[in-house]
């Protein structure tokens, strides 16, 4: 959101409903340590509102405090100079059940219900003078991205700019489309979803068709390999198997002889040495021969003879080892480092260890499936394109008669407000033309024109418009647009700027009118819009520059008089001033 000049924010309730007490906005807004305000508390409610006050009093921090509740940005410039952070908490009246109530439900929290179909929704934010900003949406903490969602939901911005965001052709195009109605909303989603469809598919085929030749040689590439590891066959684990087998072969010689002479000196089978199962042998006669003598000697001798057991098992598991040595040889050797090679090919092609040659070899038929599949892929896309190209032309050709239609009435219908806002000779022209390429939204561009009186030739909005004459057709393109396509809020941040006299009244009535079916919030500096509110706050800034709460008052009576008699002549006690804000008041109050 912008601050002065011209911002017009409407706020958005899904309940749909047009009764005063259904419709949904805003409650009341709290605000502490935002700019000048240190706090204030502005009571809203339904009808028509206006915000005075003195030059920097802080009357533009209402739109500002409302961007942060609906997840704009945080700029730290604007916490109050000393204070931690600023706060701001809005207190919203939306339909018990609906979008915006799941969407709050879904992020944790909740609203109130207040019994007559209707609940109250409390959004607040933070934002510290070091950069940390947080949300709270229901009574818990959320990502300010949630605010962002539901301010899509409750707040549609229809202007910014010096005085109007539709110089921008997109925005422009916009307005036209929620004047043509929620029918044409329908149509335009369904065509967004079959262009979007289109557009995808066309890329996917773009691709496909680019990268033809590429994959033709990926999955030639893939053929040879898995024939190349299937040729070879690897088994898992079996590289570390055949380095223990060749480690072995390579140091056979050694091997044996290590066995054989462990063999000799454990049981002498060509000598007739004294080998470790003759001297455990003659230890046992000795111990069984005085055993009877001492009984302690007879566990020993058994104890030896256990041990010649165990010596003579180990003697023969080695001359078992010795008969396997005798068959191995030279040629296993070479065969096994045949197969080591052959191995550490596939690895260094395709590994880098032999679990992803395997893989390869397993991954392969699915990526062969998928490179093989593009050629029925691409004649499958190639026919859906075909199909949806059409429907993108004939759904795009449906759109571009019903804006050229919408256009027409648009136009005759502002032009009938600019009248009533004292510009009588002015006209408005919707152009809806079509370009070379399509888009989300169709393939329309759309200018709204401005013929500010009969002869003139009809000229983009803010190109010749007086700043007064750009906010009357802002205003009567709201008025408009609101009866097609209903918002229960607006909020207008000085929609007033460079008009006044007579003008300045026609807005005010304007805005009164528009009051009847929807909450209208304004910010401005002139008695002339003043005089039509129903609801009438001051901000008034204290001695020290700061708003406190005491500062933000509801005007009635005779102190809105002199508040208005302020804005008129600078003066709230000048007879002439309060003679003619009463003047202002009673003709309000007749229209």
């Amino acid at each position: 959101m912008e601050g002065a000049g011209g911002l017009v924010t409407g706020v958005r309730d899904d309940s749909g409903a047009r009764g005063a007490g259904e419709r949904g906005g805003i409650e009341e807004i709290s605000i502490k340590d935002l700019g000048v305000i240190a706090d204030a508390s502005l009571p809203l409610g339904p009808g028509f509102t206006a915000i005075t006050g003195e030059t920097g009093a802080g009357k533009t921090m209402v739109v500002s405090a409302l961007g942060l509740l609906l997840g704009e940005r945080a700029d730290t410039g604007a916490v109050r100079a000393g204070s931690p952070q600023a706060w701001v908490e809005g207190r919203w009246r939306v339909r018990g059940e609906g979008d915006v109530v799941e969407r709050v439900r879904d992020a944790g929290g909740d609203v109130d219900e207040l019994g007559d179909g209707g609940a109250e929704l409390v959004l607040s934010r933070s934002v510290s003078a070091e950069g940390r900003s947080r949300a709270v949406v229901g009574g818990r903490s959320a990502p300010v991205s949630v605010l962002t969602e539901l301010g899509e939901q409750l707040v549609v911005v229809h202007g910014q700019s010096d005085q109007l965001r539709l110089r921008s052709a997109i925005a422009q195009r916009e307005t036209l489309d929620r004047f043509a109605g929620p029918a044409f909303a329908e149509a335009l989603e369904t065509y967004a979803n079959v262009y979007h469809r289109w557009r995808d598919n066309r890329g996917e085929l773009d691709e496909l068709i680019a990268d033809q030749d590429r994959r033709a040689r990926e999955a030639e590439d893939l053929r040879l390999a898995m024939a190349e590891i299937e040729a070879v066959a690897p088994q898992p684990g079996e590289d570390d198997e055949l380095a223990e087998r060749a480690e072995r072969l390579t140091n056979l010689e050694e091997l044996r002889v290590a066995a054989a002479g462990a063999r000799e000196l454990l049981s002498a089978e060509e000598s007739e040495g004294a080998d470790a199962l003759a001297l455990l042998d003659n230890a046992r006669r000795q111990l069984e021969r005085m055993a009877p003598h001492d009984a302690a000697l007879g566990p020993l001798a058994e104890a030896v003879a256990n041990a010649s057991y165990l010596v003579s098992d180990v003697a023969l598991q080695l001359s078992s080892y010795l008969a396997t040595l005798d068959t191995e040889g030279a040629r296993e050797l070479e065969i096994v480092q045949e197969r080591r090679a052959d191995l550490a090919g596939l690895v260094r092609k395709y590994g880098p260890t032999l679990d992803d040659v395997i893989s390869t070899l397993e991954t392969g038929s699915l990526r062969l499936l998928e490179l093989d599949g593009d050629a029925d892929r691409i004649d499958e896309l190639t026919r859906e394109v075909e199909a949806d190209a059409a429907l993108v032309a004939e759904l795009a050709d449906g759109l571009s008669a019903s804006r050229r239609e919408a256009a027409a009435r648009l136009g005759e219908a502002v032009s009938d407000e600019l009248g009533a806002l004292a510009m009588p000779d002015a006209r408005v022209v919707v152009e809806v033309t079509e370009r070379d390429e399509y888009s989300a939204s169709g393939r329309d561009q759309v200018a709204i024109l401005l013929q500010p009186h009969p002869g003139a030739e009809p000229r983009p909005l803010g190109k010749g418009a007086s700043g007064g004459e750009l906010s009357r057709v802002m205003l009567a393109l709201e008025v408009v647009i609101a009866g097609s396509d209903p918002v229960p809020t607006f909020i207008f941040d000085e929609v007033d700027a460079g008009v006044g006299g007579a003008s300045a009244i026609e807005i005010g009535r304007r805005l009164a009118r528009l009051a009847e079916s929807a909450q209208v919030i304004v910010v401005t500096h002139l008695a002339q819009v003043a005089a039509f509110a129903t609801n009438h706050l001051t901000v008034v800034k204290g001695k020290d520059g700061a708003v406190t709460a005491s500062s933000v008052r509801r005007l009635e009576g005779e102190e809105r008089i002199a508040e208005m008699a302020r804005l008129l002549s600078g003066l709230p006690d000048s007879e002439s001033g309060l003679a003619h804000a009463r003047e202002l008041v009673e003709l309000a109050v007749a229209s």
